[in-house]
C-alpha cells in the first residue's frame, strides 16, 4: 500500500508542539508572538488565505496583526506600512499575502521585509542563505514539504528528483532544498522539452507549476514519491494522481497534503522567529 503523506495529520500534531512552546515563551519572557499579515486590494481567494492564517494563530495562542490596504496601493505606501512592522518590536514575523496589485512593485516589497521577520521566506536574501545552507526561513510551502518528507522518514539522499516549476517562491526553492539534502535535482517548467522523458526517471517528483493535472499519472513510474503542490477550483492538483496512487511509494494527497503543512510552517517559523528576536 502505498504510503499517503497526511500533512493535515502532521500539522495538527505540529499545533500541539506549538503551542507548548508559545506558553514556554509567554512564561519566560512574557511576550506572545505575532504575526502581521497584509492584505491589499480584495481578492477573495486572498482574503480566504488570510483568514486561514489568522485562524491558525489562534488555534497555537499567537496574536495576528491584520493590515488591509486598499486596491490603489502604491508602491511607496506599501514600503513605507513593511517599514513600519519592521520596527514594531512587537511584531515576530511579517507576511504579504501574494499576489499584489499589478501597479505595485511586489518584489521590491518582499524584499524590504526584515529577514528576521520574513517567516514566509519571501525575501532574495533569505533565499540566498538557504540555498548556501546558511540559517534561514525557507519559503513556506517547501519549506512544509520538506518537513512532511522527514516526519514520514522520506529518504532523499542519491534520489533522482524532478521539480516541476520555477517560481520563486515555491519550484527554485524546493529545488535548492532537496539540493542541500544531497538529492539529484532536475528543475523543468511548463516550456521543457520532453517533459514525459525527464519525469519517467524522477524517483520523486513535485508537481508545483500551478496548471491542473498538468503531470500526467503515466509519465510517473512505479515506486517514485509524489509530491503535489498545487491545488485548484477543480479540486485537483498539478499532477494526476488517480493512475499513480496505487504504485507510488508515497504521494501527499489533494487537498490536504502540501496546504496544511505550508500555513503549519508559518506559524512555527513566526514563533521561532519570536524566540530568536526577543
Amino acid at each position: 500500500m502505498p504510503n499517503i503523506l497526511d500533512g493535515k495529520k502532521v500539522s495538527k500534531e505540529s499545533e500541539e508542539s506549538i503551542k507548548k512552546l508559545v506558553s514556554k515563551i509567554k512564561s519566560e519572557k512574557g511576550f506572545v508572538p505575532t504575526l502581521a499579515t497584509i492584505l491589499v486590494g480584495d481578492d477573495p481567494a486572498s482574503a480566504t488565505y488570510v483568514k486561514m492564517k489568522g485562524n491558525a494563530c489562534e488555534r497555537v495562542g499567537i496574536n495576528s496583526l491584520k493590515i488591509e490596504l486598499p486596491e490603489n496601493t502604491s508602491t511607496e505606501e506599501l514600503l513605507d506600512q513593511i517599514k513600519q512592522l519592521n520596527d514594531n518590536e512587537q511584531v515576530s514575523g511579517i507576511l504579504l499575502q501574494h499576489p499584489v496589485p499589478s501597479q505595485i512593485n511586489e518584489r521590491a516589497c518582499f524584499n524590504a521585509i526584515d529577514v528576521a521577520k520574513d517567516v514566509d521566506g519571501v525575501t532574495c536574501l533569505g533565499f540566498g542563505n538557504m540555498s548556501m545552507g546558511e540559517d534561514a526561513y525557507g519559503s513556506c510551502t517547501p519549506q512544509g514539504i520538506m518537513r512532511l518528507l522527514d516526519y514520514y522518514k522520506i529518504e532523499l539522499e542519491g534520489k533522482n528528483a524532478v521539480v516541476v516549476g520555477r517560481s520563486p517562491i515555491l519550484g527554485k526553492p524546493m529545488a535548492m532544498m532537496l539540493l542541500n539534502a544531497n538529492a539529484t535535482v532536475t528543475i523543468c517548467h511548463s516550456k521543457t522539452k520532453n517533459l514525459e522523458s525527464i519525469v519517467s526517471n524522477a524517483d520523486i517528483v513535485v508537481g508545483a507549476v500551478g496548471i491542473p493535472k498538468f503531470i500526467r499519472s503515466e509519465w510517473i513510474k512505479d515506486d517514485a514519491i509524489v509530491i503535489d503542490a498545487g491545488y485548484h477550483p477543480e479540486k485537483c492538483g498539478d499532477i494526476d494522481l488517480d493512475g499513480v496512487k496505487d504504485r507510488c511509494e508515497a504521494y501527499t494527497p489533494v487537498p490536504g497534503g502540501v496546504g496544511p503543512m505550508t500555513i503549519n510552517t508559518l506559524i512555527l517559523q513566526t514563533v521561532e522567529a519570536c524566540e530568536k528576536l526577543k
